[in-house]
């Protein structure tokens, strides 16, 4: 068999070439990283997890009518996806005070804001990837603002649907992040939501307990993070609600 070729590793994900032009191999690791990669931990199970979690957010998105880069979900730890080029931004939409914003701001955790907030973030690990104004991004030529506008349709859109997924199963959507790229059809030009959507990029809290069932939980030290993983994807309808799903090992309906 021939040796794929390595496109990009990150702190999560793995991009392949993909078999055909246009097409990328996205491989999830079970790498877990937290305070721009100061904490780290191997956690079996999570990749495997993220995986069916993103195809499942964002086959939704796709069937709605909110272009994304998914095509298929190729195995337990891969997806077939569409190569885009990704505006360097993270595009966080917030619900709820929490994390560095209540940080920030001095605002209780999960005081919910007036409406949806949406901040942009400028992708770069080594300055700490930090929250930018629209000046900077039209000024340094990262996104226009016709980019931008269209940018804030479609995180607002994506938090419509994942606010409503999550609230049907008894999930309150704290906040979230997505990433953004570009695909050009003919002499069109697409933004579309690429990276994944998965609880490694959201903060999801029980409704009832206020349970956190997201990435803080490792951030925090505040139990299993393969159980929380479990947890959404068991009440999404991902894994057999009948049963435990072995601890690190859950199984996946195909």
């Amino acid at each position: 068999m021939a040796r794929r070729k390595l496109v990009y590793e990150g702190k999560a994900k793995i991009l392949y070439e993909g078999p055909e032009p246009g097409t990328l191999v996205q491989y999830f690791k079970d790498d877990a990283t937290a305070f721009n990669a100061e904490k780290k931990a191997t956690i079996e199970g999570k990749g495997v997890l993220n995986n069916r979690l993103s195809e499942f957010f964002m086959t939704g998105l796709n069937n709605i009518g909110v272009p994304t880069h998914f095509i298929k979900r190729i195995n337990m730890r891969e997806q077939l996806i569409r190569s885009v080029e990704i505006v360097p931004l993270e595009v966080i939409v917030r619900n709820f005070a929490a994390g560095s914003m209540a940080k920030r701001l001095g605002m209780e955790e999960g005081t919910q804001l007036p409406r949806p907030i949406i901040e942009f973030s400028y992708k770069d690990d080594k300055l700490g990837d930090p929250l930018v104004p629209e000046e900077y991004i039209i000024a340094f030529g990262w996104a226009s603002q016709q980019d931008l506008d269209d940018i804030v349709a479609l995180a607002l859109r994506v938090n419509d649907y994942l606010s409503g997924v999550m609230y049907g199963v008894g999930i309150k959507l704290v906040d979230f992040k997505i990433e953004v790229g570009r695909i050009w059809e003919n002499e069109y030009m697409r933004l579309i939501v690429a990276d994944e959507i998965s609880p490694d990029s959201c903060r999801l809290w029980d409704l009832e307990s206020g349970r956190k069932l997201d990435k803080d939980v490792f951030r925090r030290d505040l139990g299993s993070l393969t159980d929380a993983y479990t947890e959404v994807a068991r009440r999404l309808g991902v894994l057999p609600s009948n049963g435990p799903a072995p601890m690190g090992k859950p199984k996946l309906i195909n």
